[in-house]
């Protein structure tokens, strides 16, 4: 049976960067257990990574057509 992490599909930028602030907003607002918390922690810390994986993504494209215009 496939793991059900390596199956999810990876949201938009626009969609994780959403979802992250939710996570974000819940933490803050606090009246959670700590289950829930580190939950939505090890949420936050996937949905930054794929934030990140995008930003990074779209600097590469954004360099490689600075290249191309330059050479």
């Amino acid at each position: 049976m496939p793991d059900s992490a390596a199956s999810e599909q990876k949201p938009s930028y626009e969609d994780a960067r959403e979802e992250l602030v939710e996570v974000v907003r819940r933490l803050e607002a606090g009246g959670i257990t700590l289950e829930e918390s580190l939950a939505l922690w090890e949420r936050g810390e996937k949905l930054s990574t794929w934030c990140q994986e995008w930003l990074d993504g779209a600097r590469q494209r954004l360099d490689d057509a600075i290249a191309k215009d330059d050479a």
